[in-house]
Order: structure tokens, then C-alpha cells, then sequence
């Protein structure tokens, strides 16, 4: 099983009250649960009426208490604070001395779970804390096999909001909807951070990616560019690493002498151009390597896929 806990809070009292929490909890929550083709994905449970730290402590522990789960994954959009004491996700029930939900509290029950993989993103100010030990010798913040922590923010940093959400998690938003996907249309954890990693600047709230994994762990699947079947033909057209595939004006429907195989032969071959598997030879667009019977060949990244269908590992 694959559950899934979303909290979203905004009802802080008095001028700590925000405005984008519930919003990325909404929206986060609707892309876990299904896949881009409508195959269910994560049992998805959205909290955003949180008021006390007993009650949100109570349903964390319950999302990370699956005995056969494949992943538990906790996401939170709210406050956090961070003190000599360490990190806090904060609660509308807040007290000087009692802000919140300890962050090494937190990564205390999520390594105690049996699922295989457990997932905290954090979209507050300082969730770069989460996993830091905030007392030397306490082994409670230290990551567990399987643990993964995306964090919007450095300790010492605060997480913005603009436009409705956090800006961490518009980023999210558009990761999980295919921006980090990889040639087979899945989204992991790894490759999430680093789009977002990439989107913000150096001068920008930096997140942080922490993990104890040995595996990749895969958060939603979207349409992939190329289907899979289509991807396993870069060995057909390509029976050696080093080859290219030899381009004719048959290749272009637009030319005086199309061939009907050979066109559906080249769209396949644009579609892998597009994702970086394959460039022309000799020119600069695929259409005139075809009309001018060039050539096309392999990228890097083509010889990556290539090597893994060859092995048969896709």
C-alpha cells in the first residue's frame, strides 16, 4: 500500500494566519492521488483543519503505523520555528514554550514505521531542520533505511508564499504534474529536488534533500513522450552503440517520394529527438537531415537508454 498523509494549515490566530497552506495541501493531495492516466496511486488522507498539537501528532501516527506498506509519505504546508531546541512544525495551538511538533520527534516516528519507503516534505520555515541533530548524541535525527526528507528551506532560512502557494510547493505542483518526470514518465523523490533545486537561485529560500535509500522511489507517473515500446526500438534502429540511422527523403511525408513506414519510422525518431536521445547529423533540425539524406545518431543520454534495453533492464 501507498498512503499518503496531506496537512495544510492556514487558521493560525491573529496576524500568524496564512493564505496558501490549505491550497498547496488541496492541490499536492489531488495530483497523489492518481497517476496522469487515472490508474490510482496513493490512499490519500487530507487534513487542513488542524488545531492542536495532540491531534496532528495523533494522525501522523496513525499514517506511519502500516505494517505492509510500500510507502508512507507525510507532506505539511504551515508554519515551522526553529530554536536551541531544534526545528518545530507549528501548530495553531502554539505557546512560547510549546510551539509545535518537534521535527526530530517527527523523523522519530517516521523511522520507527515498517513501510519500505517513508517520505516527509516539509514546506515551512526551517524545514531544512528536519533531520539535524538539534542535541549532539541524539539519535532520533538521524535517518533511518528508507527515509527520504524534502525540506523547502535551510534551517536558518524562512519558506515564502506568493501567488496563493508556497513557492516550494508550486514547484512541487509542477514536478508531480511531469516537469521532473524522467523518459519513462516517472516522478521520484530525487528527481523532484532537483527541478525545484534547479528553478531556485542561488539568492533564493534553498531546499534540502535528505535521504537513506538504495533505491529510487517513484512519487506519480505521467504519459511518458515516448511509449515504452517505442523506446525498446532504439536497439532496432540502432544495433550498435556507435551506429546512426541512415536518413532518405522517404522519411518526410512532405517530400515527392514518402514511404508509409518510413514516416511512422520518423515520427517515433522526432519524438526521441525531443527528449534528447537521438540528433541529427550533419544539420540542425531532423527535417533536413531527412531531405538531404544525412543521418541521425545516438546522444549521450541516447547510449544511457540504449546500454539498459540492451541489458535488459527497460
Amino acid at each position: 500500500m501507498r498512503k499518503a498523509l496531506v496537512v495544510g494549515i492556514d487558521d493560525y490566530p491573529g496576524s500568524a494566519r496564512l493564505r496558501g497552506c490549505v491550497n498547496d495541501a488541496n492541490a499536492v493531495a489531488e495530483l497523489l492521488d492518481k497517476n496522469a492516466d487515472g490508474s490510482p496511486n496513493f490512499q490519500v488522507k487530507l487534513f487542513t483543519t488542524a488545531k492542536t498539537k495532540d491531534e496532528l501528532k495523533s494522525i501522523i501516527l496513525e499514517a506511519f503505523n502500516g505494517h505492509d506498506d510500500d510507502v508512507n509519505l507525510f507532506y505539511f504546508s504551515g508554519h515551522g520555528n526553529f530554536s536551541g531546541t531544534g526545528g518545530y512544525i507549528v501548530t495553531p495551538d502554539f505557546s512560547r514554550h510549546n510551539v509545535g511538533i518537534s521535527m526530530d520527534e517527527l523523523l522519530k516516528i517516521v523511522g520507527l514505521s515498517r513501510a519500505r519507503h517513508k517520505i516527509v516534505v516539509l514546506d515551512c520555515c526551517h524545514a531544512g531542520a528536519m533531520g539535524t541533530p538539534a542535541i549532539m548524541g541524539n539519535s532520533a535525527a538521524f535517518l533511518e533505511q528508507g527515509v527520504i526528507i524534502m525540506a523547502s528551506s535551510r534551517s536558518d532560512e524562512s519558506a515564502v508564499e506568493s501567488n496563493g502557494h508556497g513557492v516550494f510547493t508550486s514547484l512541487l505542483i509542477d514536478a508531480l504534474k511531469g516537469g521532473a518526470a524522467d523518459v519513462g514518465g516517472e516522478i521520484t523523490a530525487s528527481s523532484i529536488y532537483s527541478y525545484i533545486n534547479r528553478a531556485l537561485g542561488s539568492w533564493d529560500q534553498r531546499p534540502v534533500f535528505k535521504a537513506n535509500i538504495i533505491r529510487p522511489v517513484s512519487l506519480r507517473k505521467v504519459n511518458p513522450p515516448v511509449l515504452l515500446s517505442e523506446l525498446r526500438k532504439l536497439k532496432e534502429y540502432f544495433p550498435d552503440v556507435e551506429n546512426d540511422f541512415q536518413l532518405d527523403p522517404s522519411y518526410e511525408y512532405t517530400t515527392d517520394t514518402p514511404n508509409e513506414a518510413n514516416i511512422a519510422t520518423f515520427k517515433i525518431l522526432r519524438r526521441m529527438q525531443l527528449i534528447g536521445l537521438i540528433e541529427p547529423v550533419g544539420e540542425e533540425y531532423m527535417y533536413w537531415a531527412a531531405v538531404r539524406s544525412k543521418s541521425c545518431r545516438l546522444t549521450s543520454l541516447g547510449k544511457y537508454y540504449w546500454k539498459l534495453i540492451k541489458d535488459g533492464k527497460i
